[in-house]
């Protein structure tokens, strides 16, 4: 593979690439045909496995801290993250008043113009079905008034890239075509809706589930519910939380049989994730964490979790029993496209370079990569990021490549 700055230019099987050559000649005045630039340094990654960086779509915070804040400790809370091999984060903010959330979604925007490994905000709240709140402060709840939407789009345009909505609210189809029609991807997600409706918030323009199977109807073999419908539609990805806690294993095999190329293996990840066991907060909620499992203190409703992309990588090798490609693919190619992240042609390409193909969801007024001249995410192709993570035999994180400079290396940074 050939890295020239933030892309790759050239990839190829050993000796294919001649990266001492000088280019070939062409007529006068034009580029080189087929040339390779000169590599000016060699990595030797020894046969290590090499994938694309991983993205997250959904996570609260790491090392201590929560995106909720004032950001003032996101550096290293997503530092912890890329450690584990992930490059690229949307940051996701629980329910709050509406000021609140406006000016988290301000800093959120100053945050990338100085960070571009961050990819935007995810509101998960605060449209969300009370009785289906998980951890989300019952208090900052509202419905998707046309007001309350056009506030949150207008706080930071262009900084928003998904929102989670449960249709069933007053409102909640309309909010979700208007969200849409702004360029946001919309969720459904902690909703009391049944198949129907959230069929209804497909067409409307939903393209993601939210942790598919929580904070929602179960599937029931005479009421398939929102996982139902997201299974039978190939435009939606269903997010999946993979930490042995959220979904059993054996369900997550099911998901990713019966939506091959929709799974995207997400975080949901809270400050507690690096930070180890004891007391945190989430949203202004207190959070009790032990062996691992976060919940809202004196309850055993699940407050997010304290995974890593990684852990999730090997534990879908492992108990949900997916291939490398399947694998790699929920947690790069698959979360790019469901952003507009992806190259057009992704949906088609071949897993030659550790993200394979599968049915894509379509992203309407997604397409952001191509939109702001960013490299596409999610392959390790010509022209797409050079966002690369180097693993062990046994799949734990060695090196670290975000837009073709290496970050901190996974083990010594806490990688296993």
């Amino acid at each position: 593979m050939l890295v020239d700055g933030d892309r790759i230019v050239a990839t190829g099987r050993e000796g294919d690439l001649d990266v001492d050559a000088e280019p070939r000649a062409s007529a006068p005045g034009q580029p080189a045909e087929g040339a390779v630039p000169v590599a000016d340094a060699t990595v030797d990654l020894a046969g290590a496995h090499l994938t694309p960086g991983m993205v997250d779509l959904h996570s609260h915070g790491a090392g201590g801290a929560s995106w909720d804040d004032d950001l003032a400790d996101v550096e290293s809370g997503l530092a912890v993250h890329r450690a584990h091999g992930t490059t690229r984060s949307v940051l996701s903010l629980v329910s709050a008043p509406l000021p609140r959330l406006r000016r988290s979604l301000e800093r959120v925007a100053a945050l990338r113009e100085r960070n571009p490994l961050v990819l935007g905000a995810h509101l998960e709240g605060p449209f969300l079905a009370p009785g289906r709140r998980g951890a989300h402060d019952p208090r900052h709840l509202v419905a998707p008034s046309p007001e309350a939407v056009d506030a949150l789009l207008a706080a930071a345009p262009g900084v928003l890239r998904q929102v989670t909505v449960a249709p069933e609210l007053p409102g909640g189809l309309e909010a979700i075509e208007r969200f849409v029609a702004a360029g946001v991807v919309a969720a459904v997600g902690h909703t009391e809706a049944d198949h129907a409706l959230t069929a209804a918030a497909f067409e409307r323009g939903a393209t993601v589930l939210t942790h598919a199977l929580n904070a929602m109807p179960g599937l029931h073999h005479r009421e398939p519910g929102p996982v139902g419908a997201a299974v039978g539609d190939e435009r939606v990805t269903l997010e999946l939380v993979l930490d042995g806690r959220h979904v059993h294993p054996q369900v997550a095999a099911l998901l990713f049989a019966t939506a091959p190329g929709r799974v995207a293996l997400v975080t949901d990840a809270m400050a507690a994730a690096g930070a180890g066991d004891g007391a945190h907060l989430l949203g202004g909620l207190a959070v009790t964490v032990t062996d691992g499992r976060a919940v809202l203190a004196g309850t055993d409703t699940l407050a997010g979790s304290t995974l890593t992309q990684d852990a999730a990588l090997r534990l879908a090798l492992g108990p949900a029993r997916q291939s490398p490609v399947a694998a790699v693919t929920a947690l790069t190619l698959t979360p790019a496209r469901a952003l507009g992240f992806a190259a057009a042609a992704a949906g088609s390409a071949g897993a030659g370079a550790g993200a394979g193909a599968g049915a894509g969801a379509s992203v309407p007024g997604g397409a952001a990569a191509s939109a702001t001249g960013a490299a596409p995410l999610g392959l390790l192709a010509p022209g797409h990021a050079a966002d690369l993570v180097a693993w062990t035999d046994d799949w734990h994180v060695a090196r670290v490549w975000a837009a073709g400079v290496e970050l901190a290396a996974g083990r010594a940074a806490g990688g296993r």
